[in-house]
């Protein structure tokens, strides 16, 4: 059946993977359209301009999200019983807004939109511009996504707008769900407008779609409804693309100018000009408030980055403590909030060729396993169907730099180099056991959830926690007296004289004693860690230290512990009855022992690389002297044999 004219084309984007052509999307009965041409005021229909949208766009409740899903359905809205099409589920326009609360954070909407545009690197895309701008008929503040990529053609962006649709079936390509466009925008603002441009088989075409909640909404629509338009660009001229009647066509346009930004066709067309020959822009406006009234995302606080204000504010304090201080300055805490900082981390492995620019200034990627201390590579198999044929899976873990202000934890899962879960902390509250330390892994055999801010709890999931407390308990067991403390199950020594009892060893490295503060001056310039009041641990190690000569007790990455023997025949007697001071003076003369082994390996290093100079000399001027008397040998035998002849 032809559509009506005067009537918009438009979009049923209920669920569907249908590889079908355009002529799916416009599948819309007679009694919707009537109702989208009744819902466009008389004056506005054939004309250039639009009025503004209704009043009831302005009420605070509608614009904070988690209140914009009080929608009441016009009660003479009527289900479409035309015979002449066939029956077909239909999506309420609310389930746009209960679609987008998978999305608790609004960081993970834009992370969705910033992922669509890294796939585009496989169609040519070199950046992905997120920035502020200022919308054309009230100026409020807007969110705008563009990338250069290869753009939707009319058929690619009808996809886009349908529910379930996705024709990324790559193992690279992060988006899967068909999902992630609708919630992602949905969750950012009430309303989004799509301009593209491609080129397919040799036509360029350039589209604009128009998908809005507040239109939806304020007319009182039982349906999704999509107004679209599409022009050719092959040519010198640029033609509209018209499907159904020149009408049709018109009264889409002009719904798009009602609802939209923008208040002209040209105003529209102008749009495309920075766009080139091909790529994608997405303008998100109406962008939600708080619960205060206010912009949930905050364009003030920071000139080059976009901050989460009701996360940001949670730490402004006016008066906060040095390690407080230092925790808010880490980038496991600015992530929360600071999208720049979010997204440093967003991916795993650098992105080649490829920009995100964040109001203008280009996104520094972030790995953190990169500036881990100790560090060290664990392999992790992992068992069950689904990942039978999946390699080895690499952790890096180690403690992080920071580890002598803060003591941040957790494991940087990544699937298909998206940062999945940050800072996953596997030990429970409270305990000691993993303090400072950081791991990075990739996991490609588990799938993650649809916001992609956590995985699914599936068998696989559990065996990967299970794992990762495995790993963190056996590096911990075997790397903690480095940062200060005791290995499990070591008992500690009775140290009575000197004021330390029993109960008052410490052993973490963020609460050493006063007595030993002084020592930290005497370590400043050198890559050593300052000796911690573990005294029982520091007494083991300087046994252990005092009775070898190894290179590897004395290695320089690894901190000086514990005291030198006088004598082979020692007692623990005598140690027990060593005063702080005492110890912590023995501490220094075994790190002076050790310069002096870095000093002389230096030597011996410098005498070896002469001496391997010399020996390549040798080795050079003897192959000269073979080949000369090689040379001479074969004259000699040339001569004899023109003497014979």
């Amino acid at each position: 059946m032809p559509p009506k004219k005067g009537t918009p084309e438009v979009v049923d984007i209920g669920s569907s993977d249908d590889e079908g052509s355009v002529e799916v999307a416009r599948q819309v009965d007679n009694d919707r359209k009537s109702t989208i041409n009744a819902a466009i005021p008389a004056g506005a229909r054939g004309t250039g301009t639009a009025p503004p949208p209704p009043a009831a766009n302005a009420n605070l409740e509608s614009r904070s999200f988690w209140k914009a899903g009080n929608y009441a359905v016009a009660p003479n809205m009527k289900l479409a019983s035309d015979s002449g099409l066939l029956e077909h589920a239909r999506v309420h326009p609310k389930f746009l807004h209960s679609n987008a609360t998978s999305h608790k954070w609004a960081f993970g909407a834009i992370a969705e939109l910033l992922d669509n545009a890294v796939d585009e690197i496989r169609n040519g895309a070199t950046f992905v511009k997120v920035d502020k701008v200022d919308t054309l008929k009230d100026n409020s503040p807007a969110l705008l996504i563009q990338d250069d990529g290869g753009g939707m053609d009319p058929n690619g962006i009808r996809k886009c707008m349908s529910l379930g649709y996705s024709s990324k079936k790559s193992n690279t390509t992060i988006g899967q769900y068909g999902n992630g466009f609708k919630t992602s925008t949905m969750r950012l603002g009430a309303d989004v407008i799509v301009f593209t441009r491609a080129i397919r088989d040799g036509r360029a075409t350039q589209s604009i779609g128009l998908l809005s909640y507040t239109f939806l909404r304020t007319t009182g629509q039982d349906d999704v409804i999509v107004p679209m338009i599409d022009f050719d660009i092959s040519g010198h001229w640029t033609e509209p693309i018209i499907y159904g009647s020149k009408d049709d066509w018109s009264t889409s346009l002009q719904t798009i100018l009602e609802w939209s930004p923008f208040a002209s066709k040209e105003d529209l067309m102008q749009q495309f000009e920075d766009i080139g020959s091909h790529g994608t822009k997405v303008l998100i406006y109406n962008l939600w408030l708080n619960d205060e009234g206010i912009y949930e995302l905050s364009f003030d606080d920071d000139d080059e980055d976009i901050m989460l204000r009701d996360e940001a504010n949670q730490g402004s304090m006016t008066r906060i403590s040095k390690k407080t201080a230092a925790l808010q300055a880490h980038v496991s805490y600015r992530l929360r909030y600071s999208l720049r900082a979010y997204a440093s981390m967003l991916y795993l492995r650098k992105l080649t060729n490829f920009k995100i620019l964040l109001r203008g200034k280009p996104v520094d990627q972030y790995n953190i396993a990169d500036e881990l201390k100790y560090s060290k590579v664990v392999t992790y198999k992992p068992h069950g169907s689904a990942a039978s044929k999946e390699v080895a899976v690499e952790t890096t873990i180690g403690f992080i730099k920071e580890i002598d202000d803060i003591g941040i934890s957790g494991f940087n899962v990544y699937h298909k180099n998206r940062l999945i879960r940050p800072f996953w902390k596997v030990t429970s509250d409270g305990s000691s056991k993993g303090y400072g330390v950081v791991g990075v892994l990739e996991a490609n055999f588990i799938e993650p959830a649809h916001d992609k801010q956590d995985f699914e709890r599936s068998s696989l999931y559990i065996r990967l926690e299970t794992k990762l407390k495995q790993i963190l308990a056996e590096y911990w067991k075997g790397y903690c007296h480095l940062v200060g403390y005791q290995p499990p199950g070591f008992r500690t020594q009775n140290v009575q004289k000197g004021g330390v009892s029993p109960v008052g060893v410490e052993t973490n490295v963020q609460k050493q004693s006063r007595e030993s503060r002084h020592l930290a001056s005497v370590y400043e310039g050198v890559q050593l860690n300052p000796p911690t009041v573990s005294l029982a641990a520091n007494v083991r190690q300087g046994f252990i230290d005092g009775q070898s000569n190894n290179r590897k007790e004395l290695s320089v990455n690894q901190p000086i512990t514990g005291f030198a023997m006088g004598s082979d025949d020692a007692s623990a007697n005598g140690i027990e009855s060593m005063s702080l001071d005492q110890i912590c003076e023995e501490n220094l003369q075994l790190f002076m022992r050790c310069q002096g082994h870095e000093q002389k390996e230096t030597e011996l290093k410098e005498m070896i690389q002469k001496v391997e100079k010399e020996l390549e000399e040798t080795r050079r001027k003897s192959a000269l002297l073979s080949s000369y008397i090689e040379t001479q040998r074969t004259q000699k035998l040339l001569q004899q044999h023109a003497r014979k002849v």
